[in-house]
């Protein structure tokens, strides 16, 4: 086994990842290309491990490694797969005195997310805080333009940054992925222009990588669906009202209910519900049809539809598109 555990701020750590395996010169160039800006250098501690035999990239130790790098963090916190993970990892490197998580509290938030949330921070003893957003306040976020996370971001950061210099928490961070940096994601915007840290993107952790360690270390979000806020099932250009928001929850609450698991959005274009699941349980949806519609039209609904083509990550994106 060859291990390397050094800053990449020294130029004979940079030659080593040049003549490292691909895996682990195409991990360093992820995290660089991440943020060549946003954090300098030498601020980002590079942590691997590999086998030269067969390669073994270990980055949840790299994770640990920059975590003990840090002061005190303040974790904007949603209790999904990423938020949770680094959740747990930040109190067992950190303990509870050097770290806090934070959850901004709105109409946005699904209530079942908050329960779920509350659940892993008693378990795992995480110092938790919960404080109220506004983001349903502000003209531009209520608008729903195709990049509306940045405005819920600069609100959310705009109340938990300052909470940071208040409890002297040095450094502020979010639950941000390696593969969100490829997605659509406004909302990161805001978090670079309030210096928010995003730890598991710096290291190069998948969502995959999360999922696995998450199972390892027995958080029961290992195999939740990915749950983001309700404003993001309604349809591009469509005014976000509180109303649209407590549709999109009751309707989607009364399918899981009925049995629908993994992957699950309610998509709402005004009148009509669009239903979108795993390619797998089409043919269970289209079965209780009649049920579906007869429900989601006592919740204001006039049609409801089930997407032929299933979930997938973006679609109102592809239908906001010329």
């Amino acid at each position: 086994m060859r291990r390397m555990r050094r800053s990449v701020a020294s130029s004979s750590v940079l030659a080593g990842i040049w003549e490292a395996p691909g895996f682990v010169r195409e991990r360093f160039v992820s995290l660089i290309s991440f943020a060549p800006t946003e954090y300098p250098v030498l601020a980002i501690q590079l942590s691997l491990d590999w086998d030269s035999g067969g390669g073994t990239i270990r980055p949840m130790e790299s994770l640990r490694t920059l975590v003990r790098s840090f002061p005190s963090v303040l974790l904007g916190y949603s209790g999904g797969v990423d938020s949770a993970l680094l959740a747990v990892v930040l109190r067992q490197e950190l303990g509870r005195d050097r770290m806090l998580a934070a959850i901004g509290r709105s109409a946005s938030y699904p209530e079942a997310q908050w329960q779920a949330a509350i659940d892993v921070a008693t378990r795992f003893d995480i110092p938790l805080v919960e404080i109220q957003t506004h983001e349903l306040e502000d003209a531009s976020y209520l608008a729903n333009p195709t990049n509306r996370c940045f405005y819920c971001k600069t609100e959310l950061w705009s109340r938990l940054v300052p909470l940071a210099r208040e409890r002297g928490l040095a450094i502020v961070c979010d639950g941000t992925n390696a593969d969100d940096l490829h997605e659509h994601r406004p909302g990161k915007a805001a978090g670079v222009n309030a210096g928010v840290r995003s730890p598991l993107a710096e290291v190069g952790l998948t969502k995959a990588e999360i999922r696995a360690a998450s199972r390892e270390l027995g958080l029961p979000t290992w195999d939740v669906p990915a749950a983001p806020c309700l404003s993001s099932r309604v349809q591009y250009g469509l005014t976000i009202t509180p109303a649209r928001l407590r549709q999109v929850e009751q309707g989607e609450a009364f399918l899981r209910e009925l049995g629908v698991r993994g992957d699950l959005r309610l998509r709402h274009h005004g009148e009509i519900a669009r239903v979108e699941v795993e390619p797998s349980w089409i043919p269970w949806i289209e079965a209780r049809r009649a049920a579906i519609t007869d429900h989601l039209t006592t919740l204001g609904f006039a049609r409801v539809e089930i997407d032929p083509h299933g979930y997938r990550r973006g679609s109102l994106l592809e239908r906001s598109s010329p």
